[in-house]
């Protein structure tokens, strides 16, 4: 019988055990962006969610989580620093736990392995967030990443606030819209990088669409649908990746953003606009296939996109830069793509030119789609 020590926490004097349900649920709220999506990730109702935080808020005499209506969900300094250290607590004992764990009578300890910090703003992405929580720990890489929209993630790498910079850019329609569609623009995207000064790092390919209830009852095909059908639409942030995508193809396929019931409402994450169809708090949302699959939604496929990460070029022989290309690279983050539905491991840690991003226009062009 495999045994093994785990971590809890204590609060108070005299000190008394925290619910171990409270860090998991804040650690959700960090990386999926809504106390909707993260009840559903930590299989708690919204109301035990909501009450577990408020039992301790109250304990505590400051929030935990920061709810903001239409705009999702953070966590408050507080929240965060208890996570922070929830995070550094597990790292340093890894390694001991996990020699007691496969031999208990043994005396030996594992060496520390050194850490290599780096900061990335990024579009929400299923990869990355596993690639911080799970692959990079192991490496001794600690990856800050602070999920936004694409464009604000390219401001904050231009203005040098990060050392990187993820985001996404459309490669092909995958399903043909009411009107067609022509090529991409991708000038927001490049406008935010210099040529000779930056590099990308390739990511992974992954699949967006129509986010919809299990079964699709509305047999809903194309925002042209939703818009017939009045159904509510639950929307992305301005500045996001995938907002932009869902005004273009509203233009695509000649459906006015007005015509949208709902198209004012907005999401933070691509799991929190899944875990608010799946609660019936909307009846459509866009995002990712993996995100719909979580919650066992309807997916309708509607665009293939390339993520990358911004670089500077002098930075590619850095530690850090270094130890995360190669774990890009890796048959372990190969292996953790290949389990996210709708995603592809498409040359993941090759490094490519500001050039790369009109591939996707041009492969536009080439399927007239």
């Amino acid at each position: 019988m495999h045994l093994s020590p785990a971590l809890s926490w204590t609060l108070g004097d005299p000190p008394a055990p925290v619910d171990p349900r409270l860090l998991p649920l804040l650690i959700a709220v960090a990386e999926r962006g809504s106390l909707a999506a993260a009840v559903l990730h930590c299989r708690l109702s919204y109301r035990g969610g909501w009450g577990l935080l408020r039992e301790y808020e109250r304990t505590l005499g400051a929030a935990l989580v920061a709810m903001q209506r239409g705009r999702g969900a953070g966590l408050t300094p507080l929240g965060a620093q208890w996570v922070d250290r929830e995070r550094r607590a597990r790292e340093r004992l890894a390694p001991v736990f996990s020699t007691l764990a496969t031999d208990l009578g043994a005396a030996r300890r594992s060496k520390p392995v050194p850490r290599l910090r780096l900061r990335i703003a990024a579009s929400h992405d299923f990869a990355l967030a596993a690639l911080r929580g799970q692959l990079a720990p192991a490496v001794g890489l600690d990856l800050e990443i602070s999920f936004m929209g694409s464009l604000h993630a390219l401001d904050e790498f231009a203005a040098g606030a990060v050392a990187m910079a993820g985001f996404h850019v459309p490669l092909r329609r995958t399903a043909r819209g009411a009107g067609g569609a022509s090529a991409y623009d991708v000038a927001p995207f490049a406008q935010r990088l210099r040529v000779r000064r930056d590099r990308l790092v390739r990511l992974v390919e992954r699949e967006q669409g129509l986010i919809l209830p299990r079964g699709n009852p509305a047999r809903v095909r194309s925002f042209r649908d939703i818009a017939a059908r009045r159904l509510k639409f639950l929307n992305r942030q301005r500045g996001s990746g995938t907002r932009l995508l869902v005004d273009r193809m509203l233009g695509d396929e000649a459906v006015s953003a007005t015509g949208i019931a709902g198209y004012e409402s907005e999401e933070f994450t691509h799991a929190a606009v899944a875990a608010t169809v799946a609660s019936g708090g909307a009846d459509a949302g866009f995002g990712l296939r993996a995100a719909a699959a979580e919650y066992g939604l309807a997916f309708v496929p509607l665009i293939r996109e390339a993520y990358f990460l911004a670089v500077r070029a002098a930075a590619l022989q850095h530690r850090a830069q270094v130890a995360l290309i190669a774990l890009l690279q890796s048959a372990a983050f190969r292996k953790c793509v290949q389990e996210l539905p709708g995603y592809g491991a498409a040359a993941p840690g090759s490094v490519v030119t500001i050039d790369a991003l009109q591939e996707g226009a041009r492969g536009q062009q080439r399927s007239g789609a």
